[in-house]
This record gives C-alpha cells, structure tokens and sequence, in this order.
C-alpha cells in the first residue's frame, strides 16, 4: 500500500510590536495579531466571508508602506513589520469610530463604547443628530444630487424602520455599509443577490433591486445576511419586538445547540432561549455543515415548538 503523501504548508515569519511570530502562508495580517492574542478591532470581518475593507477600523502600520494597510485582507508576508498601535493607527480608528458614530446608531454594536474610550473617540463633537429622513427619502436619493447640511447638525442616515414580513426588520438608522449582508447574500454563499449598495456617497444604502419590498425581491428569508450584520441593522422580529417592549435580556438567556429536523442535510442550531421561549435561531460558524448558514425553515421555523397545551407554561 503506498503511503498517503503529506502536504507541508510553508510558514512565514514577521514581527509584529516588536515580537517574532510565525504562520502558516496565507494567512493575514489580522490572523497573526490573533496568533499572538491581540485584540484588533473589526466591523466588516467576517471568519466566513470575502474581506472587503470597508469599515477601515482594523488598520494597522507596516513598515515601508505609505499609507495604513487593513490587517483583514493584507496577507503577511516574510520579514514584515507591523505595529498595531501607533500615534498613526490610533488618531485613524479614532477618527473612523467618530464618523460612524456621528451618523450611525451604534446602540446594539458590540465593543464600541469600549473602542471609543480606548481610543479617546468623540462622535458628539460633530454636533447634535440631524433629524431622521422621511420614509422612503434616503431609498429615492440619486447620485450626484447630495445636498449639503445646515453645518449645524451632524449628517445621519437616521430613517424609519422597515418592517414587511414577519421573519426579520431592516433598521438601516443603524446600517453602516459594512457589505457583510451584500458578501452572504452573494458569491459567498448564497448566491440569491437579492441586495446590494445603491446610490453614492453619504446617499449609498443597501436596498433590494428597484428598492422593491423585500416579499417582492428575490430575497428567500434564509437569513444568512442577519447572521452577518455586525450593528443590528438587520435583525430577528422576535428580538426587535422584544427590544420595543424592554424585554430583550442576553444575560437570561440559554443557548442549546441541536440539529435541525426538517431535512437530512443535518445543520447544527444554537437556540436562544429566553423565558422557556426561543427567540431566535443561529448556527456556530465553525460547523463543516453550515458555516453559520442555514435555510428559511432552519432559521425561522421554530415557531412550531413554541405551539403549547393551553396550562403548560404554568406546569398543568
């Protein structure tokens, strides 16, 4: 029997503030910082998704290199030099923090008030919030035709929230163009397209083709792009519902992981259970199944369980 051949994958060596460390080729920047237990902060990062160097806040310092490099995407490479922290890098991710925080609500963004403190980040010096646009405004705006502010107030892409199906709402007051829904929804995995960026500028905003409502698009509710969405822009109905009403409460919730029972293709679920209730369904993004994707019934069809005898909440 002949011996299975074993591939020997090259490694390269940088160093990173001042310590060696080596990986595997190929591997990025961000990858290394990981290696050496550094916390780099990211929005548009996503373990399952294409990098496309959007939100500009993972930025680091390479020696030799003109400008900042996103350590998301940059591959690292034999003999780097990369600081992660310097007067350079910090004013840039403060400035960036400032700018999404100034137009953006970063209210259910994870890490961003510690980012802010950690990077002296001031978004409430560019003024007071504009007023929310109208519903519809920002989806009629055309290229080109941008109108300045009042220099008053700060610019914000503060608008109503959609709401058209019963599976999840669109709050794009809090969207930051990050493309992670647009990637999922893509070539990376689902291959619907039934999103992308229109517009330009300040006017850019995701939206559906001819910003047509989403039970008309070519959208088929798996989800994956909620899974993604690194600000709450896109999120379960059950959980903005739970939101409005004040009831929404991480810290009282379990999460059981089990396997969806619809079809034989055996995708792990994670359900997060709160007051013996799921309220809402993901999937572990390192399962060789699923990749933290899942199918409309995966993903929204729990509701079935929640279909209880009349006293069996209360034990009779």
């Amino acid at each position: 029997m002949s011996a299975v051949p074993v591939t020997i994958r090259r490694t390269v060596e940088l160093q990173i503030d001042g310590d060696a460390v080596r990986v595997p080729e190929g591997s990025t920047i961000l990858d290394a910082c990981k290696a050496r237990g550094l916390d780099i902060p990211t929005l548009c990062y996503g373990e399952t998704l294409t990098p496309v160097n959007a939100c500009r806040v993972c930025m680091v310092e390479v020696e030799g290199s003109r400008v900042l490099v996103p350590s998301c995407a940059r591959k690292a490479e034999d003999g780097m030099v990369v600081r992660t922290r310097s007067d350079r890098v910090d004013h840039s991710r403060k400035m960036v923090l400032e700018f999404l925080g100034s137009s953006v609500d970063l209210s259910t963004t994870q890490h961003v008030d510690r980012w802010n403190r950690e990077y002296g980040a001031a978004p409430e010096r560019y003024g007071p919030p504009a007023p929310p646009a109208p519903e519809g405004a920002r989806d009629r705006a055309q290229a080109g035709r941008h109108h300045a502010g009042d220099g008053q107030t700060a610019a914000t892409v503060a608008q109503p929230v959609k709401i058209d199906n019963e599976n999840y709402v669109r709050d794009y007051a809090k969207c930051i163009l990050c493309y992670k829904c647009v990637e999922g929804c893509g070539t990376d995995w689902q291959n619907t397209f039934a999103i992308a960026v229109a517009g330009r500028g300040f006017d850019a905003r995701i939206a559906t083709e001819f910003d047509a409502p989403l039970p008309d698009s070519a959208c088929v509710y798996c989800g994956n792009c909620i899974a993604v969405c690194p600000t709450g822009a896109l999120m379960f109905k059950s959980e903005y519902d739970l939101r409005q009403a004040g009831g929404w409460d991480e810290s009282a919730q379990t999460v059981t992981e089990t396997i969806c029972s619809y079809c034989g293709v055996g995708c792990s679920l994670e359900l997060h259970v709160q007051d013996n209730t799921i309220v809402k369904v993901t999937s572990p993004l390192d399962h060789g199944v699923t990749h933290g994707n899942l199918c409309v019934k995966g993903r929204f069809g729990f509701q079935y369980v929640q279909n209880r005898a009349p006293g069996a909440d209360d034990g009779a």
